[in-house]
């Protein structure tokens, strides 16, 4: 994973393509940031549409996992008045999130940590919210992720995940944004999911189908700053198209859901 994520001097270049793009690197908002910081289907709309499903307010606690470059941490802190915690496993990601949290003045609200999602190293009942946005991809162990995040909530905390999972036509045509061939590419299907978050000690508060808000926009409609282009490079014009496949043949299906922790 950390050959397929990982990018040398991630952070320079995105601060050489904010730049490029016109924008004041002395006066970076949120919204200017949306493109290159929301790496994820749906984008910055889709991280306001799970915190309004999740009911984000001020104070919450919230650990991001696998939070990447800190659009949606930032976003919740500014927007909803949330602290965020994000962990990360990889390092190029959390320096670049790092930077840019603090070129935005907002390290007293979110911070920013290498680690393992399946290895969190946090005291238990520790959070009020478990945030996870297209992060559970490339795990297998699904039980174990979802153990992590129930212990690590308090007793009636929230999870709330936005997650591409496998569509009723099979199989996925590669390559994804998250991997080139089957071996790291673990979806299980919307009722797969279901039971296991619910083994894990969850109950269902929402589940929506989201496929059609996340559909990926086309090449032309990329911008250079966006973090596709910055992360992938030439190989995005080809997984966008295979991601507009597996959409409209629903090989591949993206869920916001919110749940609560007995």
């Amino acid at each position: 994973m950390a050959d397929h994520w990982g990018r040398e001097h991630l952070a320079e270049s995105i601060f050489a393509a904010l730049e490029a793009a016109g924008k004041n690197l002395d006066a970076l908002t949120i919204d200017d940031l949306a493109a290159t910081d929301q790496f994820h289907g749906g984008g910055k709309a889709a991280t306001v549409r799970l915190a309004r499903l999740l009911g984000a307010r001020p104070g919450q606690r919230v650990l991001d996992v696998g939070g990447g470059l800190g659009g949606p941490a930032r976003t919740l802190a500014v927007e909803f008045g949330c602290h965020v915690t994000v962990v990360d496993l990889t390092e190029s990601y959390v320096r670049a999130a790092r930077l840019l949290t603090t070129r935005l003045g907002l390290d007293d609200r979110v911070s920013h940590h290498v680690g393992n999602a399946l290895d969190l190293g946090f005291d238990s009942g520790a959070f009020d919210v478990v945030w996870t946005q297209n992060s559970g991809m490339n795990i297998a162990d699904k039980e174990r992720l979802y153990a992590g995040f129930h212990r690590v909530l308090r007793p009636g905390g929230l999870l709330a995940l936005q997650e591409p999972m496998a569509g009723p036509t099979q199989p996925i045509v590669f390559p994804l944004m998250w991997a080139n061939d089957p071996s790291t590419s673990f979806l299980r299907t919307p009722a797969e999911m279901r039971a296991l978050i619910a083994r894990a000690g969850f109950g269902e508060r929402a589940w929506d189908d989201v496929t059609a808000e996340t559909a990926p926009a086309t090449a032309e409609a990329v911008p250079a700053h966006s973090a596709q282009r910055l992360i992938m490079g030439d190989a995005l014009d080809e997984i966008l198209l295979a991601n507009h496949r597996n959409r409209t043949e629903g090989r591949v299906v993206s869920v916001q859901a919110v749940f609560e922790r007995f």
